[in-house]
């Protein structure tokens, strides 16, 4: 099968905002200092606009935003509910492992991630998993921030809007 192929089915609207309503802590993994990287700019985002518990995994970094990185998943104070992953596509099977061993409930891989041998892996462990989406847009969407993004819809639709 092509690496390009889609044939894995993700949660719907409704599902993504029951995971992100039961998570409570999130592990950014591929965390960077960089403010250029997305990793950055989520991890902005969820420290001042959310109510998560957030930890970065970086094993080179010391510190972002202020805040202690740790080596590994299995460093941290606490298991985390939810991975979000900023990884190259061939780290995302070790990550997955790395995500069992600790027992996180939920693997979230960024923006133009997609792996279905991954996918299949996590869901046949158990692991609520979503696939090329954005915790910070998908976060904000659900709880009316998209204006932060310089959206101000103050509609969840997909449909075009009418101007008057």
């Amino acid at each position: 099968m092509s690496t390009t192929e889609r044939n894995w089915i993700g949660p719907s609207a409704p599902e993504r905002l029951a995971i992100l309503r039961r998570t409570q802590s999130i592990a950014i993994v591929g965390a960077s200092d960089k403010p250029s990287r997305a990793s950055y700019f989520v991890a902005t985002y969820l420290l001042s606009s959310s109510r998560y518990r957030v930890y970065f995994v970086n094993p080179v970094a010391t510190e972002i935003l202020g805040q202690p990185v740790y080596k590994s998943l299995a460093d941290l104070p606490e298991v985390p509910d939810l991975v979000d992953v900023f990884r190259r596509h061939d780290d995302l099977p070790s990550v997955l492992e790395e995500t069992l061993a600790v027992g996180a409930k939920t693997i979230w891989l960024q923006l133009g991630s997609w792996h279905e041998e991954v996918a299949a892996k996590a869901e046949a462990a158990g692991l609520e998993v979503v696939m090329d989406s954005c915790v910070k847009i998908e976060h904000a969407r659900f709880h009316g921030g998209l204006h932060l993004a310089g959206f101000n819809t103050g509609v969840i639709s997909a449909k075009r809007q009418v101007l008057a």
